[in-house]
């Protein structure tokens, strides 16, 4: 099986013959880098001197897609052109071929390049001025260092800063993505808030409002219709001025809107007082101290969810509110009515329990919620325990 050698880089296909044109250019003028007398020279002539220029520049090839490989074989050719009378373009393309190697090479290969090339320069130097002791015999490390270890050194450097910008490059890239992703989390979480309070500002006048003109349109009583439709417009203009509050939320504090205050524990008897009126048997035992804000809005709005939902779902019967400050925490109980029956659920049903735990969960507090028997009959119990200290969230809980 024939041996496939990498495509050549576009640039590196013009080095090569820039290189070798060059190197034939100076071959047919008859310049060399010494004179056919030099001890060193044993092959004499213009034409030895072909064979290591070909073998360079064929390595230019190599030197994106196998620095290595290109940089051994021309460090071969570079020996063969020395016992030449030698070119210049040789040398000249064997100092790139050592750039590439440490620019292109391995991170190992990199690092050895530069160490190597500048031990031979030393070597080059110390070795033939200890033998001839003559102060001449150090260019001949001068000559190595700088077709050696000069390129290796420059392109060490230019590694570094090409690692430094795409580290850099990568270090954007994440803080960017990071960026990204805060802001996501940041836009659901607000999502999710402004959801928890469109659903329990609106919820239960809507259900409320569901109820009663259900009551109106099937009972033939003008006495109890016109109750209803009272139930009914109360509820109407207080689920209008909620939304009128949440809108001016959204709207940043408009000239034209100012939203109401959020609500606060001392609330509760008015909400309970609402759910009276819409036909619930309610009793509310509280007793408290001050406790923060996040806290009263949670709680506010669980006792609140809990009264829609026994609206709805709760069968006759009474429905208890005990709230309590213990120690560090508040405690919330809401107990209805549970007559265990699969009732038909209406769109978004669910939503409540979901929103009442994610207030609880984001006050690192708990919540539970589901059926219980008592002295009474089977109850619906809603049950929250919320932390009063360390509170760090604001009153988007």
């Amino acid at each position: 099986m024939a041996v496939r050698l990498p495509r050549p880089h576009r640039f590196d296909l013009w080095l090569a013959l820039t290189g070798l044109v060059g190197g034939l250019l100076l071959w047919g003028i008859g310049l060399g880098t010494r004179p056919a007398g030099e001890p060193i020279v044993l092959f004499e002539g213009r034409w030895p001197l072909l064979v290591p220029l070909l073998v360079t520049a064929g390595c230019e090839l190599l030197r994106r897609t196998a620095p290595r490989t290109a940089l051994l074989t021309g460090t071969l050719a570079l020996i063969a052109d020395t016992v030449t009378q030698g070119s210049l373009a040789t040398i000249l393309m064997y100092t790139d071929l050592t750039y590439a190697a440490v620019v292109y090479g391995t991170p190992a290969t990199a690092r050895r390049i530069p160490r190597i090339t500048g031990l031979l320069s030393i070597a080059a130097a110390l070795v033939p001025y200890a033998v001839w002791r003559v102060p001449e015999a150090l260019l001949i490390g001068v000559a190595v260092g700088v077709v050696s270890f000069g390129p290796a050194s420059t392109g060490l450097i230019v590694r570094n800063h090409r690692e430094a910008a795409e580290t850099a490059r990568l270090r954007a890239e994440q803080t960017a993505l990071l960026a990204e992703m805060d802001r996501v989390q940041a836009v659901t979480a607000e999502r999710a808030r402004m959801a928890r309070e469109l659903h329990d500002m609106v919820a239960n006048h809507l259900s409320a409002i569901a109820i009663h003109s259900t009551a109106a349109l099937s009972l033939d009583d003008p006495a109890t219709s016109r109750e209803a439709l009272t139930v009914i417009r109360e509820n109407s203009v207080q689920g209008l001025s909620e939304m009128r509050r949440l809108i001016g939320i959204l709207r940043d504090g408009a000239d034209d809107l100012e939203p109401a205050a959020t609500p606060t524990l001392d609330s509760l008897g008015a909400l309970v007082e609402g759910a009276r009126a819409n036909g619930l048997d309610v009793t509310l035992d509280a007793a408290y101290d001050s406790v923060p804000a996040p806290v009263e809005l949670a709680a506010y709005r669980m006792v609140q969810e809990s009264l829609t939902n026994a609206l709805k779902h709760a069968g006759r019967g009474k429905v208890t509110v005990w709230l309590r400050r213990l120690d560090d925490a508040l405690t919330l109980r809401v107990s209805s009515p549970y007559d265990g029956r699969d009732a038909p659920r209406a769109p978004g049903s669910g939503a409540g329990l979901v929103g009442m735990r994610e207030r609880a969960a984001l006050l690192h507090g708990t919540f539970e919620a589901g059926p219980e028997s008592g002295p009474d009959g089977k109850l619906w119990v809603v049950r929250a325990l919320l932390p009063v200290t360390d509170i760090t969230l604001g009153d988007d809980v």
